[in-house]
């Protein structure tokens, strides 16, 4: 804040001057007072000028962005498994939702907001309160905030935007192979440090600033008329760094991401030239047949497969990671990849990966004592979250993942469903989270 008696040292030494070769008489002295006075406003105008100088300007904020537990909360990351509408109906009793990003509260026939939660300042998994992702104050809606309502660059990407905003080159609202199967938004400051959001849920988010909103639907979950809240659904953030960022939109036009870099509705793009050019880059389909796998400032491991790498998604996952065994809860339904252990041959693969370990597929799992369902499928007990942890007894990972298990390991076509698609997973090596994410999907699996 600006120190007024400062103010006026600093204008009274500016008319020292001037003052000297003045005779003091009364109008003299009333002459100064006066250019005193008018001297001090102007200072202070200028100090207050420079204080809100960057307030409306694209990339600039009070502070480096980062994920929110809560409103004015940042931590370094969090994980959020929203339930299912099954089990865990509504925002919990006696919650309404509300819409504070765009949209109307939807005529839902089932819905479910209710959340658990870890981050990286209390890793144990927790209920958490109010509707996920329609309050200031869940991690989802106060970390989005940040962005709808700021001033920040920002990238949303989603195969399934339902027309709003439109893509090129997609039918029905949806962008099918060999698009990524991958949903998230990354934004970031005038250093290129920021956060990412990976989600699971179509039509969500689908515009980035409250200046760009969508057109024909809502913007707020539970307000969008996909109802995308009646199964289960995973959300992942993480704290990034300008080389973070710049791995980050590398691995995002790896695996196909769509987007587009020409449409404000879903891109703002600023800040280093560097990241700028990267940005303009996405929203095509890739031709790499390579994985990306690179180690983040944070410690978290990114992968990124391409389409063209007709392999089993959580196969690959289980080879980059060096052949651990592996337990996922995906959106498992037709054309599903059964559980597999180690010697379980797999035709569609490529010579240049390492033998993956097992992988276990999760068919329910639990929350304070409730079991629910894990697996895809049309009806309210079903999952569309894309999670694993290993089962090794070294090296304890939770993944956060955009992919499902479905496709096929031994063919005929190498390239059906996920396999001829790209997508990101996230690999977070922290023994709590572990721990909650493994408590969370233990139960039965399927064969």
């Amino acid at each position: 804040m600006c120190d007024i008696s400062q103010l006026f040292e600093e204008a009274s030494n500016s008319l020292s001057q001037n003052n000297n070769n003045l005779t003091d008489t009364p109008q003299t002295r009333i002459m100064r007072i006066l250019l005193l006075v008018a001297t001090a406003i102007a200072l202070m105008s200028s100090a207050k000028a420079q204080v809100g100088s960057t307030s409306d300007t694209p990339g600039a904020g009070t502070g480096t962005p980062s994920p929110l537990i809560a409103r004015d909360k940042p931590v370094d990351w969090w994980f959020v498994f929203k339930l299912n509408s099954s089990k865990f109906p509504g925002c919990g009793e006696g919650v309404k939702g509300s819409c504070p990003f765009g949209g109307t509260i939807q005529p839902y026939k089932n819905f479910g907001q209710q959340y658990v939660y870890a981050d990286s300042e209390d890793e144990s998994m927790r209920k958490g309160g109010g509707c996920a992702g329609a309050t200031l104050d869940d991690p989802i809606g106060a970390t989005f905030e940040e962005v709808y309502h700021g001033h920040l660059y920002y990238v949303i990407w989603n195969d399934q935007f339902y027309n709003d905003p439109k893509i090129a080159g997609c039918s029905n609202g949806a962008c099918g192979a060999p698009w990524g199967h991958s949903k998230g938004m990354v934004a970031w400051d005038d250093n290129g440090n920021g956060f990412v959001m990976q989600v699971t849920t179509p039509s969500w988010p689908a515009a980035g600033s409250a200046d760009n909103p969508r057109e024909t639907d809502g913007n707020t979950l539970g307000c969008v008329r996909d109802d995308d809240v009646q199964v289960s659904q995973h959300f992942f953030s993480l704290k990034i760094t300008e080389g973070d960022l710049e791995k980050l939109l590398v691995a995002l036009a790896n695996a196909s991401v769509v987007t587009d870099p020409k449409n404000a509705q879903i891109v703002r793009s600023g800040g280093p030239q560097g990241i700028q050019d990267l940005v303009s880059k996405l929203g095509k389909r890739s031709s790499s047949t390579t994985v990306t796998n690179d180690v983040l400032s944070s410690g978290v491991e990114l992968i990124s497969k391409p389409s063209k790498l007709n392999v089993p998604p959580w196969q690959l996952v289980s080879s980059v990671l060096g052949g651990v065994p592996l337990r996922t809860a995906t959106w498992w339904t037709k054309p599903e990849i059964p559980s597999t252990d180690a010697s379980t041959p797999v035709a569609c693969w490529d010579q240049s990966l390492a033998k993956p370990g097992a992988v276990d597929i999760a068919s329910t799992g639990q929350w304070d004592g409730t079991i629910f369902g894990l697996t895809g499928g049309l009806g309210t007990n079903f999952n569309h979250a894309k999670i694993g942890v290993s089962t090794s007894e070294s090296g304890h990972y939770s993944i956060f993942g955009d992919m499902n298990q479905q496709g096929s390991l031994s063919g005929p076509n190498c390239g059906s469903s996920q396999n001829g698609r790209g997508g990101i997973f996230y690999v977070v090596k922290d023994e709590t989270i572990y721990q909650g994410v493994k408590a969370l999907i233990s139960g039965g699996s399927e064969p």
